[in-house]
């Protein structure tokens, strides 16, 4: 799992520089309320994206996970995106705190987790060393893009529900942060213990790692669908991108050559003009003088 990308670290020190894209804060802090120019937007979200570079990865981890490493990288290298959050997936045993109604991070500890599939060894290892309350879940994979715009938040939407993950979603702060979240509802919790003591059989927990492992392969695949139907919808919009402006430079200068074309025809047509018209005279100003 990664809160701040390692990749994004090592494409993106170009874009924008920390002044133009503090210039472009302090232009959105007036005493006037004005809607950003699509520069202000852009040096905004190149600032954000900067600052992101630069945060520590918080996660226990440290790195982004291996089955989404390719996924994490492609998104990063794009202009108009950056990851802010990710996990592949993952089998987890945690103990959590009977004394603490809400359930919280921070009142938990994990007895055993994986992002691969799991035995029932592992399950019972872990369950050893539980002093509250054990529960066993499966979390599929997740993804949280920072976009740029709201179309290209919507492409990876798009990309995100024909992979599978139907629970996916587009949120927009007050800021105007836009965030792409993939997300998908295959998961699985189930209670294991009570204060150390353990609540169910051997083939119970036997039945409910089977049953993780599945959704862990089915996570899996989707993964593979997700990476290949965003490579597909990237290069396809990157070459609609790269056909656009080479249309848009190419126009200038055939409207140019055109144009001359045009001047040169006029100039042609005056001076056929011209010279009828000093044909035409001469005969009639020699009859006038003879």
């Amino acid at each position: 799992m990664e809160l701040s990308s390692p990749d994004l670290k090592e494409v993106h020190h170009q874009p924008c520089s920390t002044e133009n894209a503090n210039r472009c804060i302090s232009s959105s802090h007036q005493d006037t309320p004005q809607t950003p120019s699509s520069s202000e937007s852009l040096g905004l979200f190149m600032h954000w994206k900067l600052q992101a570079s630069c945060k520590t990865d918080l996660s226990k981890k440290g790195s982004v996970d291996k089955d989404i490493e390719g996924i994490v990288r492609d998104i990063n290298l794009q202009d108009c995106y950056f990851t802010t959050s990710s996990c592949s997936g993952r089998i987890i045993l945690i103990d959590e705190n009977p004394d603490v109604s809400v359930v919280q991070k921070q009142n938990c500890s994990w007895l055993f987790v994986t992002h691969d599939l799991c035995t029932k060894d592992d399950v019972f290892s872990g369950l050893q060393k539980a002093f509250g309350d054990a529960v066993l879940k499966f979390e599929p994979f997740v993804l949280h893009v920072q976009c740029r715009a709201l179309e290209d938040a919507q492409l990876l939407h798009g990309v995100a529900i024909n992979s599978g993950f139907r629970n996916s979603g587009i949120t927009i702060g007050k800021k105007g942060k836009i965030i792409m979240a993939v997300r998908s509802t295959h998961c699985l919790e189930v209670p294991l213990s009570h204060k150390a003591k353990c609540l169910v059989s051997e083939e119970y927990i036997d039945f409910l790692v089977q049953t993780a492992n599945q959704k862990m392969e089915e996570n899996k695949k989707r993964i593979v669908r997700f990476y290949s139907c965003l490579q597909t919808a990237l290069h396809k919009r990157n070459h609609v991108s790269d056909a656009e402006s080479n249309r848009t430079s190419a126009r200038p200068v055939y409207t140019r050559r055109r144009r001359r074309k045009q001047d040169k025809r006029r100039d042609a047509d005056q001076c056929e003009d011209s010279v009828d018209d000093e044909e035409t005279s001469i005969p009639l100003f020699h009859d006038m003088t003879l």
